[in-house]
């Protein structure tokens, strides 16, 4: 309502962030949160055994950790803060308000984190020549670990707070928010599942290293690294567990009725069991596999622990899909739908109309010359932050799965969007006024013979601000065709 709509039709924007976060939060996951702290335990255990060959596998280990979460994982966390911005400012700008100290904290501790892997990796070599730099050094590597999972616990409260805010709603406090009801079923669900997934990384690292290593003393020392994690990785299992049933019992009920969707997509919502089983066998595998490495440390072929790899990395970006999804019909609980329009301002927008309260457009009145312009500039406010018009989540493919190739009537669209979201919780309700409801239906219809992309302000420019859209209840805006770049006029 307040931005430019940015916009990009083939990829479509829950893609766009999608990509980013989930491969953010399996580096985050995986190495940050789950694999730095058996490095410290590595350390530890070549200071109290004397044995070079825990130190050096520790280092080794370290240095892929360091050049991944200092590169990839570094860009797709500020890649999140990009895309996130560009395609929901208004949810953004809730959350910075609500959030803005925990934030504040947050980014404390983030820079102290990346100070710290820096000091721990590039000291390394240094503080094994003294054991009292060698102690310190183990306090960095402890502090380090600490540190990575404070990052995680704070953005843990702010993704159970966009799903259910709880007391927030009446009280409107920090502490309400970061103690929503999910907080801390999530932190555990999150910790636990981290730890499992950085020792499985470990235990395949392990046997990457020792392929080549056949003599008695590489294969007991492969033996006891792996025995060690594996007693340490079974106990987060269990954790993982229970964790799971914990934070399973406090979603909402009407989060869970999306679950055959949210799992296996409208397309192939019929699939929903059996992707279920899939997923269920996927983690006996897993703990399989674990029971194995316990069993018998050092016997477990290296395939087996990359599938087993695998198959949490695929679990980790299913679980982050379907939280996304759950979620919906808002993007923040109770507060906020996914199209970035706070509930309590519906009522107003059913009364004025969408479209006179969108600065960043250029129609106000809806006549008969214009109503698909109109409709064009009604979906992009209301649909574009879920929907695209030809690319993922397409509008046209699905009105083609409702209407097949028979003429597309704009009036029975009307009549379907009108109750969308009473057959399609997840979708939020039509926030314009019927003029503006009708257009759209109108601009839909046309699709089925005018299916060009949609493209936003990224390409089509910025509209200039004008003085209906300036002195509305939204608040006056100045007059930035000065300072605006590529503006319309």
């Amino acid at each position: 309502m307040d931005f430019p709509i940015f916009h990009i039709d083939f990829i479509g924007n829950r893609l766009l962030i999608a990509v980013d976060a989930i491969l953010h939060v399996i580096i985050n996951h995986a190495f940050a949160i789950g694999a730095l702290p058996v490095v410290a335990l590595f350390e530890y255990k070549g200071m109290q055994t004397q044995n070079k060959q825990w130190d050096d596998l520790a280092y080794r280990l370290l240095k892929i950790i360091f050049i991944l979460t200092t590169t990839v994982g570094a860009l797709t966390g500020v890649g999140i803060w990009f895309s996130a911005a560009l395609v929901n400012p208004a949810a953004i700008g809730s959350l910075i308000r609500v959030f803005f100290w925990g934030w504040f904290v947050e980014w404390l501790v983030f820079v102290a984190e990346v100070s710290l892997i820096m000091a721990y990796f590039l000291s390394w070599q240094n503080a094994a020549k003294c054991p009292d730099a060698k102690r310190r050094h183990l306090r960095l590597g402890i502090f380090l670990a600490t540190f990575s999972w404070i990052t995680m616990a704070i953005i843990v409260a702010i993704l159970g707070f966009m799903m259910d805010p709880g007391n927030w709603m009446s009280e409107r406090t920090l502490l309400s928010a970061l103690f929503n009801p999910m907080y801390l079923p999530q932190l555990a669900f999150r910790t636990s599942l981290a730890m499992v997934m950085g020792g499985f990384v470990i235990l395949f690292l392990i046997c990457l290293f020792n392929r080549h290593k056949h003599t008695p003393g590489d294969r007991a020392f492969k033996r006891d690294a792996v025995s060690l994690l594996s007693r340490w990785s079974a106990c987060w299992l269990v954790l993982f567990v229970f964790a799971s049933i914990w934070y399973y019992n406090v979603v909402p009920g009407l989060m869970l009725e999306s679950l055959p969707v949210a799992i296996a997509t409208q397309d192939y919502v019929t699939w929903h069991s059996s992707l279920k089983w899939l997923l269920i066998i996927g983690l006996i595998f897993v703990g399989l596999t674990m029971r194995a490495s316990f069993k018998y440390p050092g016997e477990v072929s290296i395939k087996r622990y990359a599938l087993s790899v695998l198959l949490l990395f695929a679990m980790l970006g299913q679980f982050e899909r379907v939280r996304e999804f759950i979620r919906k019909p808002f993007i923040i609980g109770q507060y906020m739908y996914a199209n970035g329009i706070r509930v309590e301002d519906y009522p107003l927008l059913k009364r004025d109309g969408l479209l006179q309260h969108a600065i960043y457009n250029d129609i106000r009145e809806i006549t008969p010359e214009n109503t698909l312009h109109a409709g064009r500039e009604v979906f992009a406010q209301a649909c574009t932050r879920c929907h695209t018009v030809k690319g993922v989540n397409g509008i046209r493919a699905q009105l083609q799965r409702m209407y097949s190739d028979k003429p597309w009537d704009a009036k029975i669209i009307t009549a379907y969007l009108e109750n969308m979201h009473n057959a399609r919780y997840f979708m939020p309700p039509f926030p314009g006024n019927d003029e503006e409801l009708k257009a759209l239906s109108a601009y839909l219809a046309s699709l089925q013979t005018n299916a060009e992309p949609f493209h936003g302000a990224q390409i089509t420019g910025i509209p200039k601000p004008d003085s209906i859209a300036t002195s509305t209840s939204y608040g006056f805006l100045p007059d930035l065709s000065n300072v605006l770049t590529g503006v319309n006029k």
